[in-house]
């Protein structure tokens, strides 16, 4: 394959398994296996797992909203076009307590299995630090 195109209309939305933060898996869908790539779009009050990797680096970019995000304990706070990058041990989570949509694209390489569906628990364990269902502080009720 030379190149690919995902046309906006017909990515694929869908919430995802743990958190049910709407996302759509660009990687999958073109077909590359060297790297992961998605699109977050995360509702007021929303947030992703909090885990880390074993292998990959990944790259976080806000297209829309306010970007927040925790890494290592480290609250950090991106204006729209900002990006990082975090190395794979790292615990990260990407999370909402605005108003407004944020919607972020994050990839990553080498490409990392993440069904958490599909994982061990020890596997589950290492990745998710505080289970794959942790909510941020900003968040908890």
């Amino acid at each position: 394959m030379t190149y690919g195109v995902l046309p906006a209309a017909d990515a694929l939305w869908r919430p995802s398994n743990q958190m049910g933060v709407l996302n759509t898996d660009i990687a999958k869908q073109l077909q590359c296996a060297t790297l992961g790539a998605r699109l977050w779009r995360l509702a007021p009050g929303q947030s992703s797992t909090r885990h880390r990797h074993q292998h990959q680096t990944e790259l976080y970019v806000v297209l829309e909203g306010t970007g927040r995000i925790r890494i290592d304990g480290q609250l950090l706070t991106l204006a729209p076009l900002s990006a990082l990058v975090v190395d794979p041990e790292h615990v990260r989570q990407v999370f909402n307590d605005t108003d407004a949509e944020a919607l972020w694209l994050v990839v990553g390489t080498p490409a990392e299995a993440a069904n958490t569906l599909e994982m061990t628990p020890e596997q589950l364990a290492s990745l998710y630090p505080d289970g794959p269902r942790a909510l941020p502080p900003e968040l908890e009720p």
